[in-house]
């Protein structure tokens, strides 16, 4: 039997291993671990709860702890990445218990809790640095932490890094370290975009897969509701978790709004649970994950972003509410039961606008669902292609190349029909549209348009205006608007003086007042002062003058236009102030 000393394993480690009660490697430990301390880059694929931090962690330890070199301030000797900030602090807990009593640094930066005290930590330097790729960068900007000595490179869970768009940060931090480095990616599931990552980051990579993909852990058993709506679900979850009340559980949403609704509703209704979603702060997923362990909660209500950091080994059952949008997710979500080869059991629920995204499960996992209750819809069957294809359409459809494959034949190329009816033979070539007239070709051809230029009708003169009889048309003045107040009043509201005598030049006087920008004799006159504008003598201070004839309206104060009044003595004037005294 394999044991972890045969693989290379360090006989202190090991014993450290025995404590822990670690004795017999996975699959996954005992194929990727002498690859690893030879230095291989590797690609390992398999499901979770199979060892895979182990698997990686080991052999880091190893080559770690033979090298006594020191980090520097503000570096790390390797780099670890993971998704989601629960499974950091799984994968930092499981190696801190690995490396019990042994004189290496291991630090862990997550969102959502303070970067300040992560840059202090970073300060001295660190062997293994566990991260998130956000955060990460975050640090990086802030010139806390370099990779310029990083040697050895983990990405785990890459195919969850991916689905949450973390390949950009992924591809920004592959060019801050050396290219001289050992590179091993994890995954449960090997899709394409997983292949182009691996062949920028990795090079010669061996590859171990130990579950194929696709493929959930053997131990699950798997079976589907088939029901008719959102309140259908949750009836079904609240008799399935009364049926189980030792059990602990975990229901996958695919919002978070939704996570937190149903929380609150099985709250209310005496279920003692608790959801983690991305809105939650890192303490309150702590605490949530913390109960759950300890068994004080007994539902725990998740995302997709919880799937991959939960690692506890009583979980009994696993319920998908929401099916998710991407296939891959199903497995992860279900390999949180059924770890370290317990049995577990998962439950979906399936509303009539998710059985294409049930269909493409099973057809990842090429098995069919149990179903508990519901039918399973027509749709769910074996799919057939809409158009046909080169094989022909579905009962009634437009075949391919070789007709149709339902009950009537009609393949457009001549070839045999395979329907259940009576056999046909294939339609003939489609007939010709008869060509389509020229649009004016109704009683002959069409006449020869003129090119003659069109006459234009000439456009009516404008109004002509007559001017003011004492102003020219390129007077600033304008005339006076209507003013404010009845609308029935022809002057506004305002007394109508425009009856009274006026003085002799003073013009018409239906414009406003005129301004201080005015010319003096053309003001004074618009004002009524008929004498100051002819030239007669002024009234001198001594000599009261006569008060101004018009409509009595009396002169507009501007500016200096008081020059006909007497001067006010400001010595003698009661004006506040000091009175100023003169010498004699």
């Amino acid at each position: 039997m394999t044991n972890f000393e045969s693989l290379g394993v360090s006989k202190q480690i090991v014993a450290t291993l025995t404590e822990l009660g670690f004795e017999t490697p996975t699959p996954i430990q005992a194929q990727a671990i002498p690859l690893l301390l030879e230095g291989r880059d590797l690609i390992g694929l398999a499901q979770t709860g199979t060892g895979k931090t182990a698997a990686f962690g080991l052999p880091l330890i190893e080559r770690l702890m033979a090298d006594a070199t020191r980090p520097d301030n503000r570096t790390t000797r390797a780099l670890i990445l993971a998704p989601t900030r629960e499974l950091v602090n799984q994968i930092a807990a499981n190696l801190k218990t690995f490396i019990k009593g042994r004189p290496l640094k291991i630090n862990l930066v997550v969102g959502g809790v303070s970067i300040n005290k992560q840059q202090l930590q970073l300060e001295k330097g660190t062997d293994i640095l566990v991260a998130t790729p956000g955060r990460l960068l975050d640090l990086i900007s802030r010139r806390a932490i370099g990779l310029t000595t990083v040697r050895f490179l983990v990405l785990d869970e890459a195919d969850q890094m991916l689905d949450l768009g973390f390949v950009h940060d992924l591809r920004k931090i592959s060019k801050m370290v050396p290219k001289k480095r050992q590179t091993m990616l994890f995954s449960a599931t090997m899709p394409k975009a997983i292949a182009d990552l691996a062949a920028d980051f990795l090079t010669d990579p061996v590859k171990v897969e130990v579950t194929p993909a696709g493929k959930a852990a053997d131990k699950v058993d798997q079976f589907v509701h088939f029901v008719a709506g959102k309140g259908d679900k949750t009836d079904l979850l609240r008799k399935s978790l009364m049926d189980n009340p030792d059990g602990r559980s975990i229901v996958f949403m695919r919002t978070k709004h939704t996570a937190e609704k149903l929380m609150k509703h099985f709250e209310n209704i005496g279920f003692s649970v608790a959801s983690i979603h991305g809105n939650k702060s890192q303490g309150q997923r702590e605490r949530a994950l913390k109960g759950f362990r300890d068994g004080e909660i007994k539902t725990l209500i998740a995302t997709d972003v919880a799937a991959r950091g939960i690692d506890i080994p009583a979980v009994s059952h696993v319920y998908n509410y929401d099916l998710p949008d991407v296939a891959e997710a199903y497995i992860h979500r279900i390999g949180r039961t059924a770890r370290a080869g317990r049995e577990g059991i998962a439950i979906a629920f399936c509303a009539p606008d998710e059985t294409m995204l049930l269909r493409d499960i099973e057809k990842l996992m090429n098995i069919e669902i149990k179903t508990l209750t519901g039918e399973r819809p027509e749709t769910m069957n074996r799919p057939v292609r809409a158009n046909g294809g080169n094989k022909g359409g579905g009962a009634n459809a437009r075949g391919g190349n070789k007709g149709g494959r339902g009950g009537q034949p009609r393949g457009n190329g001549g070839g045999e029909g395979r329907g259940a009816g009576a056999a046909g033979e294939a339609r003939g070539p489609r007939r010709e549209r008869p060509a389509r007239k020229p649009f004016f070709a109704g009683d002959g051809a069409e006449a020869p348009r003129s090119q003659a230029p069109r006459s234009q009708a000439a456009r009516p003169a404008a109004a002509s205006v007559a001017p003011d009889n004492d102003l020219s048309s390129t007077s600033d003045f304008r005339p006076v608007k209507k003013q404010f107040g009845n609308p029935g009043a022809k002057t506004g509201g305002r007394p109508d003086n425009r009856g009274s005598a006026k003085p002799a030049g003073s013009g018409n006087r239906d414009h406003a007042s005129h301004g201080a920008h005015e010319a003096g004799s053309q003001r004074k006159a618009h004002q009524g002062n008929a004498a100051a504008a002819s030239g007669e003598a002024k009234p001198n201070r001594h000599t009261p003058a006569a008060a101004p004839k018009g409509d009595g309206r009396g002169p507009v104060r501007f500016g200096n236009d008081n020059r006909g009044q007497a001067p006010i003595d400001q010595r003698t004037a009661g004006h506040q102030g000091r009175k100023r005294t003169t010498r004699a």
